[in-house]
């Protein structure tokens, strides 16, 4: 009788594995940031200025782990969303207007979602007023009909096209000595046009939906702090890939079209930019990155929008629920959807300023948001031994003051040109 050797699996297969069971809100949240306005952001930021803005993603990666981690961890610790912790908290005034800062720059984000759609659709030669209609409704569907975990392992999967943009960065081979000198040799230009793309790299990248998304999908998962140490994981490695995903954005564009001169208009424009100067497949893989990220963000930023808007005034919400338990959360669901798509489908709608502008407008709302967040984290009546850390906190008040500088310094630019 011949014995059974059982090979035993690597232990970085084993490692791997592991990561890909314990993946979910995390990077989820990280890879929508880079969405329709994120990249036509990130494209225009590297067309423009080359690698001048790719230290504000270093920065910013840090920022985004730990305020992220910051929102799970209160969604684990509370068992509630950011939108009803500041209800009860703050009051009902202040739960307003958060909401209505949230759910106009959210509604103008998810129009350019569906830009993004329509634009990458029209790359493959599809009308947008066929791409987008099948997007909103099966999207909707996916989102409606099927139970959350299968919703999250389809939104997963979207996080796969990112990978698009990782190939295009070995195919159009960068000097990585000038990103490295990029890095190390911060720039800043004291032109308006500069810090709008600076902010809007921010915003795009730090969003305030997604604080409110992660944190009540890490509630609504039931997450407790005896396995958060694996959530956390997941937002750390989350963050780190979205961003990663936003440099190559940025250095593929830089690369191909700010070296040759090239100006691009919006993420439709860099990607055919991209065809004679990078070859078809650059092209194609832009492209494909474009749709995945799309698709991703409609699903996301409508659901951040709905659960934000029930927790602060107390409905019954959770795609676990049925239709008839939660009905304002899924008609809001629906709504959203529907005026967005139908947005798009305008003539002549300026749908490259309102990427941008949303993106801006995001990193402007930001910090109130913060500040409220950071007054929640450092609670011991709300998080008991769970509060921040002092670093925790250095870094989270250091990107908040960061983004007020440069919004400061926005508004006041033609004053700093005369002093500088």
């Amino acid at each position: 009788m011949k014995d059974t050797i059982k090979k035993k699996r690597p232990v970085w297969l084993s490692k791997f594995i592991f990561l890909l069971s314990i993946l979910g809100p995390g990077l989820i949240t990280a890879s929508a940031d880079n969405d329709a306005p994120g990249i036509a952001t990130y494209s225009v930021a590297g067309a423009t200025y080359g690698y001048k803005l790719i230290w504000v993603i270093l920065v910013i990666t840090i920022g985004e782990v730990v305020i992220l981690e910051m929102a799970a961890r209160m969604g684990a610790v509370t068992g509630k969303g950011t939108a009803d912790l500041i209800r009860e908290r703050f009051g009902v005034k202040i739960s307003t207007l958060a909401m209505l800062l949230l759910i106009v720059a959210n509604l103008a984000t998810t129009v350019a979602q569906f830009a993004g759609v329509a634009a990458a659709g029209e790359l493959f030669g599809i009308s947008r007023y066929i791409s987008v209609p099948i997007a909103a409704v099966v999207m909707t569907f996916i989102v409606l009909k099927a139970e959350y975990k299968y919703v999250e392992r389809v939104l997963l999967v979207l996080c796969l096209a990112s990978l698009s943009y990782v190939v295009a960065v070995f195919t159009v081979k960068p000097d990585w000595a000038a990103i490295g000198q990029a890095i190390i040799r911060p720039q800043i230009e004291l032109s308006g046009d500069f810090l709008v793309t600076m902010l809007a790299v921010i915003g795009t990248t730090i969003t305030p939906w997604a604080i409110y998304y992660l944190q009540a999908s890490v509630a609504d998962r039931g997450v407790d702090m005896k396995e958060y140490r694996y959530t956390r994981l997941d937002v750390s490695f989350g963050s780190a890939w979205g961003n990663v995903i936003s440099a190559f954005i940025l250095i593929v564009t830089a690369a191909t079209l700010y070296v040759n001169g090239v100006a691009v208009n919006d993420a439709k424009d860099a990607a055919l930019a991209l065809q004679p100067l990078a070859g078809e497949a650059s092209s194609i893989l832009f492209s494909v990155g474009l749709l995945g990220a799309s698709l991703l963000a409609v699903s996301v930023l409508p659901l951040s929008t709905t659960y934000a808007f029930c927790e602060a005034y107390g409905f019954e919400r959770g795609l676990n629920r049925k239709v008839k338990e939660a009905p304002v959360f899924y008609g809001m669901l629906i709504a959203i959807m529907a005026i967005s798509s139908l947005v798009v489908l305008i003539p002549n709608a300026p749908l490259f300023q309102m990427m941008i502008l949303s993106q801006t407008l995001n990193a402007m709302l930001l910090p109130v948001l913060l500040i409220l967040v950071l007054k929640l984290a450092n609670s011991k009546e709300i998080m008991g031994k769970y509060t921040n850390s002092k670093l925790t906190n250095i870094l989270a008040i250091g990107i908040t003051l960061l983004i007020v500088v440069v919004t400061i310094a926005l508004f006041f630019e033609p004053l700093l040109n005369k002093i500088f």
